[in-house]
């Protein structure tokens, strides 16, 4: 990797400067990416690319701080396109933050709304489970169903954190009410995605079968790359997990998941970062389940903050006054700005938007609609650190063109069984530093295959016997753009997924080398800095031989 810092810094310095110590909005090739408007923006294979992060929080979180204007100018200095904010559902939000916020949101759309797209939401406590982003498209109900929802049915407001049968239906309720409040035009438009899913344990194999079947137009996948990658920074950083992965099973764990998937891999949960595990598990069914990463973002690094509150369970609140008022979070559902607060500075775990964590949809237009149909499509790869400027990936019938014999991310290409077909991937190299102010190089490019066997006896299934490494590249001499492709027979209903690394932490994969010669190491809490351990994964493309 070729190393370029500010005049006067090592590497070190300099991500204490940009990063770890300071409280500005981003670091130096953030900062310098102005926005592009939306008319420029370039078009690949088709549709245009534009970067997002669907979980962010602000002010009306009981633990973090920033306005959500501050985040729209954040993700826009980040080079982000869309971002969705997903504040927590609990108590004090149901009862004040709601009419505010929705303010707040149309605010932050009519002053940016030629250079981002901003969304409303949740991070929505589902019964029985544990996060999970709700991004819902802007609309004239958008307010009214979110307090509605809220008041009914998130976990920590109407006490369902248990993994009670009851509480598990009320999960499927809850998701029949958004289908139906969409589907009556109360609502434009829905997503529901499972956050840092492996974290806690919480959310069972079955569950997420059981959420995508009873509504597989609102549950579409989950976040196959958790946020704060901030918290793996070793000393003098916050020295944790990334994504905040250091915990342990707890009472509302599943009992059949492993030690090892308490931790992050190479930064990835362990549900994807495990070739021939639960994503491929769910692949593997034909479902499309889909991946994406996000920042997770609170606090910056060094930021100030609030009175410390579990931010893995979010039951607590800030009781302590923020003005001479005696205002507090608890009873007003809103921080003021972190300005002359009097509030100790302490390390926290999330990078600005942009600034680590990117999902590239491919949309057919910029708009907010377009941005959800294309998740819903499958139409994204996942990033760390810029590790690559661009990516385009087809599945094509060898020696055939037109339409009709070719599929792209999330699409299924129809063959007859033995048919040859062409993997044909397209990446751009990256060619600036990025935030931390290091130029990311590519080393090597994974092929991913398995085969589609439908649904699964046990709900509960981990593993897709059938998936593993079918082909690497290594592309570490190489610059600019390149072109990679790999060729194989179709003989029955499969999928094949790509991902790629930057080379400098590898290992065999957590279900042996025969299916993962060289995957993702696991991270060891405070000594795995997320710089130098950079990823980047897409969807699938499946093949059908039906």
């Amino acid at each position: 990797m070729t190393k370029q810092y500010p005049e006067g810094t090592d590497r070190r310095g300099f991500l204490r400067g940009a990063g770890l110590l300071g409280a500005g909005l981003v670091g130096t090739a953030a900062a310098a990416a102005a926005a592009t408007p939306a008319a420029a923006r370039e078009r690949r294979g088709g549709y245009l690319w534009l970067a997002g992060d669907h979980h962010l929080h602000s002010r009306y979180s009981n633990d973090a701080m920033y306005r959500i204007d501050d985040q729209a100018v954040r993700a826009i200095a980040g080079g982000l396109d869309w971002i969705a904010v997903t504040d927590h559902g609990n108590k004090p939000f149901a009862a004040h933050s709601i009419a505010p916020r929705h303010e707040d949101l149309a605010a932050a759309r009519d002053r940016h709304g030629d250079d981002l797209l901003v969304f409303g939401g949740l991070e929505w406590n589902i019964p029985a489970g544990e996060h999970t982003t709700l991004m819902m498209a802007p609309g004239d109900g958008e307010a009214e169903v979110l307090q509605e929802f809220v008041n009914a049915y998130d976990a920590n407001v109407v006490g369902a954190r248990d993994g009670t049968p009851e509480n598990e239906a009320l999960a499927i309720e809850a998701l029949a009410h958004l289908e139906a409040a969409v589907e009556d035009g109360r609502l434009a438009d829905a997503l529901v995605l499972p956050n840092h899913p492996a974290r806690k344990g919480i959310d069972s194999p079955a569950e997420l079968r059981a959420w995508q079947d009873a509504t597989p137009g609102i549950v579409i996948g989950f976040e196959g790359a958790p946020g704060h990658q901030a918290a793996g920074l070793p000393a003098p950083g916050m020295a944790r997990g990334r994504g905040l992965y250091d915990s342990n099973p707890g009472g509302h764990s599943f009992p059949g998941y492993p030690a090892e998937s308490y931790r992050t891999w190479g930064g990835f949960d362990w549900m994807t970062a495990t070739v021939g595990g639960v994503w491929d598990s769910l692949l593997a069914e034909g479902r499309k389940w889909w991946i994406t990463t996000t920042s997770d973002g609170h606090q910056g690094c060094g930021d100030w903050v609030r009175n410390p509150v579990d931010p893995l369970d979010q039951t607590g609140y800030d009781t302590i006054p923020y003005n001479d008022a005696g205002d507090t979070f608890e009873s007003t559902g809103v921080y003021p700005p972190p300005v002359g607060t009097g509030r100790p500075v302490a390390e926290y775990s999330s990078f600005p938007p942009g600034a680590y964590n990117r999902t590239w949809v491919g949309a057919t237009d910029f708009s907010h609609r377009a941005v959800m149909d294309a998740m819903r499509a499958g139409r994204m790869w996942v990033c760390f650190g810029d590790l690559v400027a661009g990516l385009d990936m087809r599945l094509r019938v060898k020696g055939r063109g037109g339409s009709r014999h070719r599929a792209g991310l999330g699409g299924t290409l129809d063959v007859r069984p033995g048919t040859d077909v062409e993997l044909v991937l397209a990446i751009d190299l990256a060619d600036r530093v990025n935030y931390a102010g290091l130029l990311p190089r590519l080393a090597r490019v994974d092929v991913i295959a398995g085969k589609v066997t439908g649904p699964a006896a046990d709900p509960n299934t981990m593993t897709a016997p059938g998936t593993r490494v079918v082909h690497s590249w290594d592309v570490g001499d190489e610059t600019g753009s390149i072109e990679l492709v790999h060729t194989f027979t179709v003989e029955s209903g499969m999928y094949v997924r790509v991902r790629g690394t930057d080379g400098k932490r590898s290992q065999p994969g957590y279900l042996g080398t025969e299916i993962d010669p060289l995957g993702p190491a696991p991270d060891v809490p405070g000594e795995v800095d997320p710089w130098e351990d950079l990823w980047f994964y897409t969807n699938p493309i499946f093949a059908s031989t039906d």
